[in-house]
């Protein structure tokens, strides 16, 4: 277990308690750094959350690789049921070049059949504002890949990711003797504008994500935009596979870590900079997912429940976190009208504990995702000796 790297995680786990669990792995050439703490192991089973579109955007890749699938023809050539999607090029869905609507929100519908009626209603428009990144065109992709490969989305990904790569411990159903070793994820505590929201009773298995919740549920009918459950090991054999060229080749793994929707903007600020189905290099590093380390033609996505995945094809580099920051936690705070976060007792980083009104105390892991560079991705980079380079590079 490495030093520097367990230093790193045990800011998370101990010193503010924002993760119940954190294990990481990094990787330059042949050379392979991991630590773990908390209620972690190397058979924890954790939730990927949206670490799952990357899954799915390799194997689309891959179908467009092998011929099966035209990213020119509109969604509905390949799923009719897509109606108002028939102008809609699987290129938009890809490069998050359109904002995609379902008439109700998917996590309120009542069953997994309600909850597909509203998906097949999709209707596309032009992305305005600065947030292109949505789940719902990762979820319309997985019927247009199972539409092409013939083929449901678990099986594709399987043959296209699984199998090359040698992950064994990569599933969209966990079998049952490995439920036990899955990560639980329940006890979700959020404040959002004034109210008070427990998420309680979540089964191991089960997505923590609540529009895969319902339309996945414990069946195995991989989603695309999250999903699937992976170990830190298996994660390794991922990272390598894509380092590797086992999974698509160079073109494709270039082509994901184009920059498709990141520009400057008259205020100052930028939109988000994505890639397809992914992230790519941002300017402003505190809303970048990719890290310091890793250059243009890296590639990434973080996770809700705690994840991180990176990986640079030009340089044989990889990152991967997976954690838990879900499990008993205030995990989304959004302050009422004139309040910050500081209003609440917490400090402005997020971090910190928070008294339920039921009087029980809680770690926040609300703004988790910007403390990863200063603490996980600084410990990667002195670990592997890696200098920063610019966005050039």
């Amino acid at each position: 277990m490495n030093g520097r790297l367990l230093e790193g995680i045990r800011f998370f786990t101990r010193e503010t308690e924002i993760l119940s669990a954190l294990c990481v792995a990094c990787g330059a050439g042949g050379r392979t750094e991991t630590a773990a703490d908390g209620d972690a192991a190397d058979r924890s089973v954790f939730d990927l959350a949206s670490a799952t579109k990357l899954f799915t955007g390799l194997s689309i890749m891959k179908l467009k690789e092998d011929g099966l699938l035209d990213f020119s023809r509109p969604v509905s050539y390949y799923d009719p049921r897509f109606t108002a999607l028939r102008d809609v090029p699987v290129w938009d869905l890809m490069a998050f070049a359109v904002t995609v609507r379902t008439p109700v929100r998917l996590d309120a519908c009542p069953d997994r059949d309600s909850a597909l009626a509203a998906l097949f209603a999709s209707e596309a428009m032009p992305t305005a504002g600065r947030r292109a990144y949505s789940d719902i065109p990762a979820m319309i992709l997985k019927y247009v890949a199972e539409a092409a490969a013939g083929t449901t989305m678990a099986e594709l990904v399987r043959k296209t990711v699984l199998e090359p790569a040698g992950m064994t411990e990569t599933w969209a159903k966990v079998p049952e003797e490995r439920l036990a070793d899955c990560q639980r994820y329940d006890r979700e505590h959020r404040i959002e504008n004034g109210k008070y929201i427990l998420r309680a009773g979540l089964r191991p298995g089960v997505p923590h994500d609540p529009k895969a919740a319902v339309l996945q549920g414990d069946t195995g009918d991989l989603c695309g935009h999250a999903g699937l459950f992976s170990t830190l090991p298996d994660m390794i054999r991922f990272c390598r596979a894509v380092l590797e060229r086992k999974i698509v080749g160079e073109e494709s793994l270039r082509e994901m870590a184009v920059n498709r929707t990141g520009r400057p903007l008259e205020d100052g600020t930028h939109t988000q900079y994505l890639g397809l189905q992914c992230y790519v290099r941002h300017p402003v590093q505190y809303w970048s997912e990719i890290p310091v380390y890793m250059g243009r033609e890296a590639f990434g996505i973080g996770g809700f429940t705690g994840n991180h995945v990176s990986v640079d094809p030009a340089r044989g580099l990889f990152t991967v976190f997976l954690g838990n920051r879900v499990l008993n936690r205030l995990t989304v705070l959004l302050p009422e009208e004139g309040k910050t976060l500081t209003d609440y007792g917490l400090r402005a980083d997020g971090s910190g504990y928070f008294r339920w009104p039921d009087g029980e105390v809680i770690p926040s892991s609300v703004k988790y995702v910007h403390q990863k560079d200063a603490h996980l991705h600084r410990a990667v980079a002195e670990t592997l000796g890696l200098p920063e380079v610019s966005m050039e590079q």
